[in-house]
């Protein structure tokens, strides 16, 4: 919790010494806030076509149409697929733009430092494969749900197990794929090094610190989901009981303002994934210098015995 604490403590003063430099890396990052919040709105109709062919889908696949745990994932596949299609245009340009942007800002140890454009082309490769792992994942905890669903239904096991259990098993396993392909990202761009190999250096670097990873994306994760909400009330809420056409510019000045917010928590969680990776790699220097120095020890010793030997 002590580690949590003062990465997170780095990460904001950093934010704040900074100020006008992250400040245009959130500008850059404001798109991508605007089609995420627009996306998570009611208004879109793709997501209830979306949902329809997903029942369709599940029925025909065998899954029981009365689970209330099957509902819901169905229903937050249908909202997680319609807000990807919409946003995967701004995801891979804005968004990446705006970490590359501060990911560059940490490479000073870098002589000469990477360029933007590099640092995009490796993050970029990476966010392909994220994409690729994320899709994997939610398969996977649906091929799990289905087996475990007509194993159990034999045992009669009620429903309400199942579906509490199915929840956490799926919460932890999309939790962890998200946690790992997001420091992924960070490391991709630190390194120059995109593609798989940098999700897989990830999960190295995340074995055994994976309460600390969890404890700096709850405070992020949950700021956004507040941010999501106040958009929905502030925003699509009015829009929808004003019963107008077009919003106001009351409206729109608002919803910017809400996005700004968001962009702004995105450009301090990878602030954070970035404090996170330099804190790891002092350590791992570190623990090398010290096996380093105990293996010049221990050499030193065979040494002196060596000569110790001749000598007599």
């Amino acid at each position: 919790m002590e580690t949590t604490i003062k990465i997170i403590r780095t990460s904001i003063h950093t934010f704040l010494h900074h100020y006008n430099y992250f400040t245009a890396a959130a500008i850059l990052a404001l798109p991508f806030s605007a089609s995420i919040l627009i996306s998570s709105s009611s208004l879109l109709p793709d997501s209830l076509s979306v949902h329809s062919r997903l029942r369709q889908l599940f029925d025909s696949a065998g899954f029981p149409p009365e689970s209330e745990l099957f509902s819901i994932l169905k229903l937050k596949l249908s909202q997680s697929i319609s807000s990807s299609i919409l946003i995967l245009p701004f995801s891979l340009s804005f968004l990446l733009i705006a970490k590359a942007f501060v990911i560059q800002s940490f490479n000073t140890h870098n002589k000469p430092r990477f360029s933007v454009t590099g640092i995009f082309n490796s993050i970029l490769q990476t966010q392909i494969w994220n994409t690729l792992i994320i899709i994997s994942a939610h398969a996977t905890c649906f091929w799990l749900l289905f087996i475990a669903f007509n194993c159990l239904e034999n045992l009669h096991i009620p429903s309400l197990f199942f579906t509490v259990a199915g929840g956490i098993v799926y919460s932890i396993v999309m939790t962890n794929a998200l946690i790992t392909c997001n420091q992924g990202l960070i490391l991709s761009g630190m390194e120059l090094s995109g593609g798989f190999i940098s999700i897989l250096k990830a999960c190295v670097m995340i074995r055994g610190r994976t309460s600390i990873s969890l404890s700096l994306a709850l405070p992020v994760n949950m700021a956004l989901a507040g941010i999501e909400s106040l958009f929905q009330f502030r925003v699509i809420k009015t829009y929808s009981d004003s019963g107008m056409s077009k919003p106001t510019s009351t409206m729109v000045l608002e919803g910017l303002f809400i996005a700004y917010l968001h962009s702004v928590l995105i450009i301090i969680d990878a602030i954070i994934g970035c404090v996170f990776f330099k804190s790891f790699k002092i350590a791992y220097d570190h623990n090398t210098v010290d096996e380093e120095a105990v293996r010049i020890k221990e050499d030193d010793a065979k040494l002196v015995k060596c000569l110790a030997k001749d000598l007599s």
